[in-house]
């Protein structure tokens, strides 16, 4: 057992460090010492709506420092990512390659959390917590199971690889699993956050001959197309139907429209908008994964355009991250770049003002790295 720290919220919008107790991880478990974790937009949103206690934080990256009784491919001292999309690999959607939307596992596919280890190894006040995502990264310890993490062979720094199992994954899988971005091909990206930046940078390793980069921040511009965008295109707040901006695209894209279009920017008003900006059978793709309903004006989809709304980038942790990190190791993938700024668990309202306002691409929690 563990006496460690955690950051605790109530799903009501208030949040805490606190003292947690962490057990030993049970067979198909292992606990990991978190090194560092990543600070995503959906942190906030669980911390003001999910109306229960829970740890905070689902990206992450550590070293193994106990494990199962019945764990064979994983040891003590081995360097890991955490995976939020647990596959269970016998579930329907596991069996036709589906692994990041698992029917018993994934915590967004309305499985029973009951009986999993994010529910069981950890104490607060003496009652059993639930992890975030079955994780809660934001802890200096955690216990999962097997299947939540996968083994890092690279020299990648512990708060680059933590932000590799959402972030990342999320905006780089879009573009080569779900869309299958075409060399010489035309791509738009709304929004140049830390996913935009990853939807840039997987479109320019895919061959992508025009990459245009949407933002209402010069900045952010500017930071595009450090990551790979050829063009940068400066948006009107105001100017939600892309009018605007459609009439740049066109202007760059033989008055045709994009092959493809991504949103990042999980704004609703702009849900349609990646539709606005793509040519008649262009493929536009919904990344960061607005769930408010949104109403579509049916004429954006003449002529047989595709509207697709991924999850996680159709990520399958064993063979997305080993890519993504030899991409990275192959100095193709900049992922120490993302990293904007670091942050304690003490700082965290500092870190999720500097999220919320836009300062920084991705923000890392780091721990103390002598703990024991």
């Amino acid at each position: 057992m563990k006496q460690v720290k955690a950051l605790i919220s109530n799903g009501r919008g208030d949040y805490k460090v606190s003292q947690i107790t962490v057990g030993e991880p049970a067979a198909g478990e292992v606990r990991i010492k978190i090194m560092a974790a990543g600070i995503c937009h959906t942190d906030w949103d669980s911390i003001q709506n999910w109306n229960k206690e829970f740890i905070v934080g689902h990206e992450g990256a550590g070293i193994i420092d106990a494990v199962g009784p019945d764990v064979t491919d994983l040891a003590v001292g081995d360097k890991v990512i955490l995976n939020w999309a647990i596959p269970c690999g016998e579930c329907f959607q596991c069996r036709e390659g589906n692994l990041h939307i698992c029917e018993n596992n994934s915590p967004v596919c309305g499985c029973d959390l009951k009986g999993h280890a994010h529910i069981e190894s950890s104490h607060h006040h003496d009652s059993p917590i639930e992890r975030s995502f079955h994780l809660g990264t934001m802890s200096e310890y955690a216990v999962v199971k097997t299947q939540a993490v996968v083994k890092i062979d690279s020299d990648i720094p512990f708060e680059s690889a933590s932000i590799i199992g959402c972030g990342v994954m999320t905006g780089w899988g879009s573009v080569v699993n779900a869309a299958n971005v075409t060399v010489g091909s035309s791509v738009c990206v709304i929004g140049c956050g830390g996913v935009g930046l990853n939807v840039i940078q997987a479109a320019k390793q895919s061959g992508a001959a025009k990459i245009i980069a949407i933002d209402i921040n010069e900045d952010r511009i500017t930071q595009a197309k450090e990551f790979g965008a050829t063009h940068g295109v400066i948006a009107d707040k105001a100017d939600l139907d892309f009018i605007e901006v459609k009439k740049q695209v066109r202007a760059l894209t033989d008055s045709r429209g994009a092959d493809y279009a991504f949103e990042c920017t999980a704004i609703p008003a702009l849900g349609s908008a990646p539709l606005t900006l793509i040519r008649s059978a262009g493929t536009a793709v919904q990344v960061s994964g607005i769930e408010q309903r949104i109403d579509f004006d049916c004429e954006l989809f003449e002529w047989d355009k595709t509207y697709i709304n991924p999850l996680y980038g159709m990520c399958n942790p064993e063979r997305d991250f080993s890519r993504i990190l030899s991409l990275y190791d192959n100095k193709q993938m900049k992922l120490d770049e993302l990293v904007s700024k670091t942050y304690t668990l003490e700082q965290m309202d500092e870190a999720f003002d500097d999220l919320l306002n836009g300062r920084i691409a991705k923000g890392v929690v780091v721990f103390d790295q002598g703990q024991s």
